[in-house]
């Protein structure tokens, strides 16, 4: 199949490339603008495969998206280019609004008068995959509850509201238009090429650097936690065997609370990488104020996308965290330009305090 994969550099996207493009059966254009969180490093090892193509281009630009679809003859768009980092949204959501939600609506015009125009045969077998994320269901208590399909809307955030819009946008041109589309929520993800501002990356290399490691609250916040090459074999089920119209949830059954979570990276790296000093990477945890709205709990049941779908994850947390600190004490070509250039390691999200 063809597929068209928006935000192609950024952490999700460029799995999803990774894995496309290693199959010789389906050719990828992979359209992003390069913003502050797109690598195209992180597509390295498939840049030079005669199946991917790589377009810098912003998915605002209704002209290029249309070209892309009529010259590459796009079977599949997976639209996964959005600004993603609820912190960032705190402190300027205009971005978010003008990404996450004009962005969705110029590519659905776009997808629109392309799937019109297809044959018949083509026609049928086109599919818009929408990605998106369970922070647009809000906020679950720390002793029940689970996310599902059917999990009404209740954003808190300026990052997960314009998610949330965009979700309803897809959702009105399938019902409206006739588009057809699927639709995912993922939990947080993880694992390599990970953008470094973000939890997990931030915590292991602030330890290589024997720095604070930051801890919004008392650190009791929870997370389902998905590794990032589980999600992307599941997308691309939902992008090409998934029904058009329904929403598929995908998440790793591995709740964790935040404070959990480092101590689990200060332990595996006490034995990977101990400190020069001998002490625990324990240590260098620093609790910190919280940030506006923060969410208790995010909590996904995959069960639609196990049973309808087949699909599982193969990592548990363990095992995927241990493979991302394996992966972030190799592969320092990649972070440390990103650490010494883009991101400086301010804490990000503290004007709404």
């Amino acid at each position: 199949m063809k597929f068209l994969v928006t935000g192609g550099a950024g952490f999700i996207g460029s799995a999803v490339c990774r894995r496309l493009a290693t199959n010789p059966a389906h050719s990828v254009v992979n359209l992003d603008a390069l913003t502050y969180a797109g690598n195209p490093a992180s597509l390295r090892q498939i840049e030079n495969r005669p199946n991917y193509h790589f377009v810098e281009a912003d998915i605002r630009d209704a002209t290029t998206v249309s070209d892309i679809l009529n010259t590459h003859e796009i079977d599949v768009i997976m639209h996964l280019a959005a600004e993603s980092h609820v912190d960032r949204s705190i402190d300027g959501p205009e971005a978010f609004i003008d990404t996450n939600i004009i962005g969705t609506f110029k590519l659905l015009n776009a997808a629109r008068q392309y799937h019109e125009s297809l044959p018949s045969e083509r026609r049928e077998r086109f599919r818009f995959h929408h990605i998106s994320t369970d922070e647009v269901f809000g906020d679950l208590p720390f002793d029940s509850g689970i996310f599902t399909e059917d999990t009404p809307y209740a954003p808190s955030s300026p990052y997960s509201a314009s998610k949330a819009a965009s979700d309803h946008l897809v959702r009105a041109w399938h019902h409206t238009y006739g588009l057809p589309v699927v639709l995912s929520n993922c939990s947080n993800n993880y694992g390599p090429f990970h953008f470094p501002e973000k939890l997990i990356p931030l915590v292991i290399l602030n330890a290589l650097d024997e720095k604070p490691l930051p801890i919004y609250g008392k650190g009791e916040n929870v997370r389902d936690w998905l590794y990032v090459d589980d999600h992307a074999a599941a997308l691309e089920l939902v992008a090409t065997t998934g029904v058009s119209g329904k929403s598929y949830a995908i998440g790793g059954r591995a709740e964790r609370r935040n404070i959990d979570v480092v101590q689990t990276i200060c332990r595996t790296l006490d034995t990977k990488r101990p400190r020069p000093s001998g002490k625990s990477y324990l240590e260098l945890i620093t609790m910190v104020s919280d940030r506006p709205g923060h969410d208790r709990r995010y909590a996904i049941d995959p069960s639609r996308i196990e049973t309808e779908l087949g699909w599982s994850a193969s990592e548990t947390f363990d095992s995927g965290i241990a493979r991302t600190i394996d992966w972030y004490l190799t592969n320092d070509w990649w972070w440390r330009p990103i650490r010494e250039e883009k991101y400086g390691g301010a804490r990000l999200g503290s004007k709404g305090n």
